[in-house]
């Protein structure tokens, strides 16, 4: 019998607030840890990386990684070690951190493919990052890519909530969120795999 994976949920650059979809995801699965960072507003990467890194350790089994923001770009700079234990990675609305003279400790992103199965998904209109660098992000790390259209950057200010996309999403790397979100998700084709393809326009 396999071993249900643990969801880590990875906030970007100044966290995920309480309607942002990864925070109602953390409150509404059974199997999840959230990286809780020291320093929120002035990241630095080795500080990011490594207690990603210890949540993922303390989980104690397989996990699937749920990213936003610079939350991706932290877990792309995963050491071996560390990824070994990633069973899927989501990574929503990857940043660009030579953009941004914050993030500039991030830089440059690695472009080696992840050695676990990944979805990005990017949006046409994102404010930071343009979709064409997240499609090369996807490319050069062997991820599915997911390109929506003008969804910003796919947080609360673009008016994702629960997202029921990225549960569907979520679902397709092993995650059961049906127990979760039915029977009202169920029943309004929220997890109906053909929702993916009216909704997004797919890009391999």
């Amino acid at each position: 019998m396999s071993i249900s994976p643990t969801v880590i949920i990875v906030p970007g650059w100044r966290n995920s607030g309480p309607g942002h979809w990864q925070s109602l995801w953390a409150a509404r699965l059974p199997k999840v840890l959230r990286v809780e960072q020291d320093d929120w507003a002035s990241p630095l990467k080795r500080a990011w990386v490594l207690r990603l890194g210890e949540t993922i350790e303390r989980a104690g089994g397989p996990v699937v990684v749920v990213a936003h923001s610079l939350g991706c770009i932290a877990t792309s700079h995963l050491p071996p070690e560390v990824t070994d234990r990633i069973q899927g990675a989501l990574l929503v609305a990857p940043a660009d951190p030579e953009r941004r003279g914050v993030l500039a400790d991030f830089a440059p992103v690695p472009y080696q493919r992840l050695p676990y199965p990944s979805i990005v998904v990017a949006s046409s209109n994102d404010p930071f990052c343009p979709v064409r660098l997240a499609g090369a992000y996807a490319r050069a790390w062997g991820s599915e890519f997911v390109r929506l259209n003008d969804a910003g950057h796919i947080n609360v200010d673009s008016g994702h909530g629960e997202w029921p996309l990225g549960l569907a999403l979520l679902q397709s790397l092993g995650v059961s969120t049906a127990p979760v979100w039915a029977p009202a998700a169920v029943a309004d084709g929220l997890f109906n795999p053909g929702i993916r393809k009216q909704e997004q326009s797919r890009l391999s």
